[in-house]
């Protein structure tokens, strides 16, 4: 198992991602309905980037690739 990321939400921000993740879910479509949803995206893009290494590393691709596929759901 890899290593944990842990990212710290506050209840606003939590409540925000939630129904934001929830009309994905629903609709298969990302789209955002209010300026707060897209500053909860940015603020975990922030909080990632700083946590991360990879999306500096000179093999991304292939780090992401790899990660790609162990995340995919398998098909019988």
């Amino acid at each position: 198992m890899s290593e944990k990321v842990i990212i710290t939400l506050s209840r606003d921000e939590a409540l925000v991602l939630c129904e934001f993740l929830s009309r994905f879910t629903e609709q298969q479509q990302l789209d955002i309905r209010d300026q707060a949803e897209q500053r909860v995206l940015w603020d975990i893009l922030a909080d990632l980037e700083s946590a991360l290494p990879e999306p500096l590393a000179h093999d991304y691709d292939e780090q992401l690739q790899r990660a790609r596929e162990s995340i995919r759901d398998t098909t019988a």
